[in-house]
């Protein structure tokens, strides 16, 4: 069963990138008010919770049960995705 605070740390990595890319959810608000989608910050913004997830990705291998692993291995090829190719991708 997953640990509830790693789903809530996975998701509002996640949510964080999400809104940054211009996702509209319930973390653009947020975001919009702390600067975080201003030209040239959305991105690193996402970038920076994309490699926070990919270490916790490295620092959990081999610690988290199926759930936990599907979760997070979804998440990080989620935001590679849209990254890459995506309307902010390069």
């Amino acid at each position: 069963m997953p640990h509830p605070e790693f789903v809530g740390l996975v998701n509002s990595l996640q949510a964080t990138a999400e809104a940054a890319l211009g996702d509209l959810n319930a973390a653009t608000a947020s975001a919009a008010r702390d600067g975080l989608l201003q030209e040239g910050r959305a991105r690193q913004t996402a970038e920076r919770s994309l490699k926070l997830l990919s270490m916790l990705a490295d620092k959990t291998r081999g610690n988290l049960d199926f759930a936990e692993a599907e979760l997070l291995t979804g998440a990080i090829h989620s935001l590679r995705t849209r990254l890459d190719s995506g309307p902010h991708g390069n």
